[in-house]
């Protein structure tokens, strides 16, 4: 359903982005694979046929700006944008320093809006484009021991929100993708960061991010690219300005 299109997914070497890019890839679509990590995307990209390496950093604004630049000289126009890339990492609030702020906003807020930016200069010269952003859970709603994080998440989704509304009844959608806790290595990374401040073991940690997906399991990252490759469906079109929960029941 996907012939044709060029989709650009940021943070597409690993976990949920790999699985989006797989799943645009195996509906026609030519996806080109952003990350900072060559190797990794090298690797990717040799595992799936329609897969295109590129290195960008969402926090330099000239890397992303570049980025699309070498990606639409060889790929086309995009019309579908999957902002991905972000990082999840929590703190305390008063033992937080603006380093530690700033490091997160400018990747989850910051490099999303950067990465809209440039694909909305490409998709203007097109008829048709799809926008979705990864957000989760806590851009819904606060994640204890995480305000930088959470502040982040619902920025994605406030700018999501505020795009529907200056182009709606145009030809590109934007809606954000909400999941719970997914089963990735970020999740995985979190568990020993949640036991080593919380003074708990790390199995500990684990249940305690499986129960707070409301099914009481970890989600699967192709639950998210089945989402995320409906929403590029043509048929999705009146599918705009929304926030889709994957989170096992409501949040």
């Amino acid at each position: 359903m996907l012939d044709g299109k060029h989709a650009i997914v940021t943070g597409g070497g690993t976990g949920i982005g790999i699985e989006i890019a797989r799943a645009l890839s195996g509906a026609g679509a030519m996806v080109t694979i952003a990350g900072r990590r060559a190797r990794r995307l090298d690797e990717a990209a040799a595992e799936h046929d329609g897969l295109h390496p590129l290195v960008m950093d969402v926090t330099d604004e000239q890397s992303v700006i570049e980025g699309f630049r070498t990606a639409v000289d060889a790929r086309g126009s995009v019309q579908i944008c999957v902002a991905n890339a972000g990082i999840a990492v929590g703190k305390v609030f008063h033992k937080q320093d603006t380093a530690f702020w700033n490091d997160i906003l400018s990747t989850n807020l910051t490099g999303a809006m950067l990465t809209v930016r440039e694909a909305l200069k490409s998709m203007d010269r097109t008829d048709w484009g799809r926008v979705l952003i990864i957000s989760s859970i806590a851009g819904l709603k606060g994640l204890k021991g995480a305000s930088a994080y959470t502040a982040s998440k619902h920025g994605v989704i406030g700018m999501m929100r505020a795009l529907s509304e200056e182009r709606m009844g145009g030809p590109v959608t934007f809606n954000a993708i909400c999941p719970g806790y997914v089963d990735t290595d970020i999740v995985a990374r979190n568990a020993d960061s949640i036991a080593e401040r919380s003074g708990i073991s790390r199995d500990e940690a684990m249940a305690s991010m499986v129960r707070s997906n409301r099914h009481r399991r970890l989600i699967e990252a192709s639950e998210v690219a089945s989402v995320a490759l409906w929403l590029c469906d043509p048929a999705s079109a009146s599918v705009n300005g929304q926030t889709i929960e994957i989170a096992g029941g409501q949040v």
